[in-house]
Formats: C-alpha cells, structure tokens, sequence
C-alpha cells in the first residue's frame, strides 16, 4: 500500500502543545501486560513505513523494554548536540531505554522519577520530521501511564487486549482513563483471539469467543483488528523480524488492513 497525501496534524489532548518535529503521536496502550502491546506497537510502527509514511517509535516501557529485542538492536543511541539520536530499522526511527543502559540492567525507579525521565528522552531525542510517532506505553492505568498522558501531546490511542475477561476488565479501565484525559481511542485490537491447529486446521476461539465485542459496543469503538494465536509471531519478534515484514504472508495482509483502518480512524479527528 502507497501513501500519496500528507499526513495532516490532529489536535492533541494538550490543544496546540506538539513535540518539535513530530505531527501526530499515537499511544499503544493495554491494562495487562503480557497481552502483546509491544508486538502490535512494533509491528504497527513496520507496517504504517510500509505506506510511505514517516515514523517513529518510542519504546516508553522503562521497566521492561521490549524494543531492542524484537529488533534485534544491540547497539546504544549515540549523542549529538545534547540529543539522543534514534536508531533506525525497517525505515523506522527507534527510540528505548534500552539503547541508553545495559539491556538487563534493573531500573529501581519511583513512578514520579519514571515518568519524567520519560518525558525527558523524548524531548531529548533528535527526532527527524515525523508523520506518526508510535508509543509503546508501559502496561496497566496507574500513576504512571496517567502522568504520561497527562504531559505527552497524544493525538489517540489503539487499546490492545486478548479476549480473556481478566484482560478486557482492565483493557476497560485504560479506555476510561483515556476518555477523562480527553484522549480519542481509535479502536481496539484483539491479539490471540484465535488459534489454528497445525495438523488439523481446526480454528479455535481457546481464550473466549466474545473477545472485545462488548466493550467495542459499550464504547462504540471500532475492532480495528484480530489476530491469531500463531508462534510465528513469536518467533518473528526473537529473531527481530516482525511479522510485518513477510511480504505476501496471512499475518503481513492482517498488519496491513489494521493499519489501513487505524489510518481511517484518524481522519474523522479534528484538525
């Protein structure tokens, strides 16, 4: 898929505040981790440079940082003019703790203290012109993840979920906590929602059939996508190739439509 306009700037829930270079920036959240935030941020950020888009990603998950492993990035950010300056894969410019401290260092850090030096790496990284910044927010609605988007310039959200009640419950608390810090949802994505045998074919819904229907419906949200339960995902997030990038593969065409329908999405945002 081609992209032949430009990207237009969307209103933020700060109003006029944007960070420097960067015109739309959208959030990659989940109530509970484990859900797959990091894979459909990383593979959404892919996807999105596919269209012939300009994009970042911000790896924001200070605790456990899930970037520099799903692509296969050993190497540290260097600095140049007092600025961070990103990495860059797949024709996306990178951005994550872990390519400022040792990747299996622990950060004993306090939520105020992790929210600023959040804050701080992205006003701190030189940041080319940017059509769409993806960041990959730390899981759950605690303090930390309301300081962030209270100080980030947020065009929207996607919220992530598997279709366990256990996760949507929480997938239902990250909506709301979007929706009182007057940050638009786009839609929702449901990760795992079903798994094919391999011998057999059989398709099973192994984790619940009714998935995000309901909250789509209590919140009139869009399901922007459902992907399956598949090891290639996995295996392609281990050896730093997102799924994105099998050209031609089922799990690619499922990529492309979602971010095809999150590109819709953002253009019924106010300007």
């Amino acid at each position: 898929m081609n992209q032949h306009e430009p990207m237009k700037s969307y209103q933020t829930q700060l109003g006029q505040y944007r960070i420097k270079n960067i015109k739309n920036t959208i959030a990659i959240a989940s109530g509970k981790g484990g859900v797959g935030k990091s894979t459909v941020a990383v593979n959404l950020a892919v996807i999105l440079a596919q269209t012939g888009l300009s994009v970042g990603l911000l790896d924001a998950d200070i605790y456990g940082p899930s970037i520099p492993l799903m692509l296969n990035l050993k190497q540290k950010a260097s600095i140049q003019a007092e600025k961070y300056k990103p990495l860059e894969k797949y024709n996306v410019q990178l951005m994550s703790i872990g390519f400022i401290t040792e990747f299996s260092q622990a950060l004993i850090w306090r939520g105020p203290m992790l929210a600023k030096s959040l804050i701080h790496m992205l006003d701190k990284t030189a940041w080319p012109c940017l059509d769409i910044l993806i960041i990959d927010l730390p899981p759950g609605t605690g303090d930390i993840q309301l300081s962030l988007v209270q100080k980030i310039p947020l065009t929207a959200a996607i919220v992530v979920s598997t279709p366990q009640a256990v996760a949507t419950i929480d997938a239902d608390k990250a909506i709301q906590m979007f929706h009182k810090t007057n940050v638009h949802v786009l839609g929702l994505i449901e990760n795992m929602a079903t798994h094919t045998c391999t011998a057999c074919g059989h398709e099973e819904n192994i984790f619940g059939d009714k998935g995000l229907a309901t909250l789509s419906k209590n919140y009139n949200l869009p399901l922007l996508g459902k992907l399956p339960l598949d090891k290639n995902i996995q295996t392609g997030g281990e050896l730093g190739e997102p799924t994105a990038i099998w050209q031609n593969s089922e799990l690619a065409n499922l990529w492309h439509k979602i971010a095809l329908k999150a590109l819709e999405e953002m253009q019924t945002l106010p300007i």
